[in-house]
This record gives C-alpha cells, structure tokens and sequence, in this order.
C-alpha cells in the first residue's frame, strides 16, 4: 500500500479551527477565505480516505476518525514546531511565567524543563508553585502566562483539560469501618479535595475527624507517610511510600477532578505556544491512560457549509 504524506497545512488549518471552535473563526485567524478553509478540510478528507466531519444539530462536530486524525495532528504539529524552536530557536530571548501546583513539580516538571531549555536557552523561566486557588488568582491577575491548575474548564482561559481520579491515600494495608472515625490528613480551606473529602464520607455517614491539617502539600505527605491519618489527592506525585487505597477498605467513592491548562490568548507568543505544547505532551505520556482534550471541544458550534452545500461538522 502507498503511504500518504499528509500536508501540514491542512493539519494545521484542522488544530486551528478545533482550537477556535468552527471553521470560520479559522478562516479569521489564517487570513483565508471560508470557502477556502472548507477546501482544505475537504482535501483533507480525501488524504486520509475517512470523512472527518458530521452534522449535529445546528453546530458541526468531528467524527471518530477526525477526532483521532486531530489527536496525531496535534502531536505532528508539536514535533513540528519543536524541531524549528531548536533549530531557530538558540538566539531567542524572553521570559515565560507559569504556575502549577505542588503535585507536578517532582516527577513531571524536570522533563518539561528540560525539552525547553534545550530549544531556548536563552529564555528566562519564572516558575510558580503553589496550590491551585492562589495559582488561578494570579492568573486572573496576569502574573502568569500559563497556568496549570486544579479547577473548572469553564473558566476564562481554560485551554486543555484532563479529568482525573481523586483516591484515597495512605499508609498500605489500612481498613475502615462505619463505625470508627477516619483520620483525615488535609490541606487549609479552601482546598477542592477537602470537600471531597468531607462530603464522601458525610454521604455515606461514616464518622471523620481531622487528624492533621497543613497550607503546604510537603506536610500533608508527611503527616500521611507517618501514619497520623489519610488523605485525598489524585496519584500525580505521591510519595512511592504511600499507596492508593482502593474501595474494598471500606472508604466511598471519591469524584474526578479536572486538571486545567489556563493562558492567556489574547497575548500568546511563539514561546508559550511552544511551552504550552511540551505542557500538554509530557502530561500525556505520564498518563497515557487518561484523555487530554481542548476546553473548547466540549461545546457545540453553530453550523459552517462545506463545498456542495453540506453541513459537516467541527468542534
């Protein structure tokens, strides 16, 4: 069989317009025409031999196959981009502010770090860590460029989100019963996985008490490693001391929490675009299992008219 060489593009035009939300905003930000853009995305359809876009409603969505094409198109693109900062990018100066919380900074941020740095030496990195409310705050402020936070992808600048496990941690080998109170190791409200918390076990009237409470992450981990109680938080940096507790110790169900990537778009640069990729693709290979996707894809758009009439999809 003949390999098809995709054009870059195209693919491009496709991430732009799902970024965005519809064609014509594409259209917009490419200085294209819509008809023009609706062409692209018709060829596109004709490399990959799939029909990549379907009516819903009013509004245009990507069908399996355009969704998968996207999530390739993203990487390609990101590679892409990646391989021209380095090559380009030895001379380019600047400063990238970013924020994230206390979860990512050990085993995750390093690998981020690094790619970085070798594609642009010369910028100046201003990291902030720090829990997930006054992260949101200063970006709220502008203190920030790029934000990754626990929070709400309905928030004004919400870029990527990722829906991930709260669990139940502690020491191994620890069981529960209705009848005893559970020792909960928390952080300071306000603090999402708190609530969760509390609200878990107050549903499944099992009695709690707060065992040991801390502003720091640092004493939350140590307080649980040494056994004063258990605690709540998604398996992002736990210590390899503790374990997940899984549901048989009698503990109740916990929600997810999103895991949101925040920028400010109206003042995006080649460096935090460059940044806010490497952001995206490290956290996806350290969770391969969980699905990344753009804020913006969740909604529904009003309809573009394709070549020939027919209303194919977007989102």
């Amino acid at each position: 069989m003949r390999l098809t060489n995709l054009d870059m593009d195209l693919l491009r035009t496709l991430s732009i317009a799902s970024e965005l939300g519809s064609l014509g905003r594409a259209a917009e930000r490419l200085r294209r025409s819509p008809s023009a853009i609706s062409l692209q995305m018709q060829k596109l359809e004709e490399q990959v031999g799939k029909a990549l876009f379907r009516k819903e409603g009013r509004g245009i969505r990507l069908t399996d196959s355009g969704d998968l094409l996207l999530g390739y198109a993203r990487r390609i693109l990101a590679l892409n981009d990646e391989a021209v900062s380095v090559t380009r990018g030895v001379d380019i100066e600047g400063v990238v502010r970013l924020g994230l919380p206390f979860d990512l900074t050990v085993d995750w941020l390093p690998a981020v770090l690094a790619r970085f740095s070798e594609a642009h030496p010369r910028v100046h990195i201003e990291l902030r860590t720090d829990r997930s409310v006054e992260l949101l705050q200063m970006f709220s402020q502008g203190l920030l460029d790029l934000a990754l936070a626990f929070g709400s992808d309905d928030r004004a600048g919400a870029s990527f989100s990722a829906d991930l496990q709260v669990r139940w941690i502690g020491r191994k080998a620890l069981r529960f019963d209705q009848n005893n109170e559970v020792p909960l190791v928390l952080l300071d409200p306000p603090c999402c996985f708190r609530q969760m918390a509390v609200e878990a076990l107050d549903r499944a009237r099992m009695p709690w008490r707060l065992a040991f409470t801390s502003p720091s992450l640092a004493g939350l981990w140590a307080a649980t490693e040494a056994g004063i109680g258990i605690t709540v938080r998604t398996s992002l940096g736990t210590p390899r001391s503790l374990s997940t507790l899984e549901l048989g110790v009698g503990l109740p169900d916990l929600p997810n929490v999103s895991l949101v990537l925040y920028n400010h778009r109206h003042r995006f640069s080649e460096l935090t675009s460059f940044f806010e990729s490497l952001l995206v693709e490290t956290l996806h290979e350290a969770m391969p299992d969980v699905i990344i996707s753009r804020a913006a894809d969740k909604q529904t758009f009003g309809p573009e008219i394709l070549p020939g009439g027919a209303s194919r999809v977007l989102a």
